[in-house]
């Protein structure tokens, strides 16, 4: 897979992640814990995001 197509992967799973986290929190019994996971993981998608635009 290219550089490209990689960053477009991770910025659509980056993307749905924090569409799924917004859609958990509008919950009246949020699970803390899944969004906890759920934010670990988007935040290391970011990570990675900013290290393949950065070489």
């Amino acid at each position: 897979m290219s550089l490209k197509g990689r960053i477009n992967e991770l910025a659509n799973k980056h993307r749905k992640l924090d569409e799924t986290i917004h859609e958990e929190q509008k919950r009246p019994s949020a699970d803390a814990l899944r969004l906890k996971r759920l934010k670990r993981e988007k935040l290391h998608i970011k990570e990675e995001l900013q290290l393949l635009k950065a070489s």
